[in-house]
């Protein structure tokens, strides 16, 4: 089976004649991006030869002049999941999305269902969850968004896949 590859950024225009580039990121880990570091892209592995973060500039070894780097304009950068776990350091309580998804829903013991997806709206995370199946024959929508926000969640365990909330039955009522 394929490792799953997450986008983590995206390559735009050229910035000055010596190969730099634009780097937009699609990442809350910045610091993964470092100099000798190597992503998968369409383009094959691209390994980093100079970064600049503040400035969101990056070059890559084979791409150290204008017209190589030009072809790397809208190229995307993926990482695989060891190597976000290698490379991304989380504080206690956070875990990545990858993690989260495939998690079930529970409000005391009762399971509201399992998320499918995350979105960020704004700063807040959104849990996408399909709604377990006897709720949604009880008449109750088949998904709904809760905020993973401290008012709903309670508890997330990534190594037994389940997320206590509070009050998210509440939320599933009103969607």
């Amino acid at each position: 089976m394929p490792k799953e590859k997450f986008f983590i950024a995206q390559i735009g225009r050229t910035v000055g004649l010596h190969g730099d580039l634009k780097l937009h990121l699609h990442t809350d880990f910045p610091e993964q991006f470092k100099t000798g570091s190597t992503f998968q892209s369409s383009r094959g592995p691209l390994t980093i030869s100079a970064v600049n973060a503040k400035r969101g500039i990056i070059r890559f070894t084979g791409y150290e002049n204008i017209d190589e780097a030009k072809k790397l304009t809208n190229v995307k950068l993926y990482a695989d999941e060891s190597q976000t776990k290698a490379n991304c350091e989380l504080d206690v309580g956070q875990h990545f999305w990858f993690e989260i998804i495939g998690c079930d829903v529970m409000e005391g013991d009762e399971k509201l269902g399992h998320v499918t997806d995350i979105q960020r709206m704004a700063d807040v995370d959104y849990l996408a969850i399909d709604t377990d199946e006897a709720l949604v024959k009880a008449g109750m929508p088949k998904q709904f968004l809760l905020p993973y926000i401290d008012r709903y969640i309670i508890d997330a365990d990534t190594d037994a896949k389940r997320i206590d909330v509070k009050d998210a039955k509440d939320v599933l009522e009103a969607s």
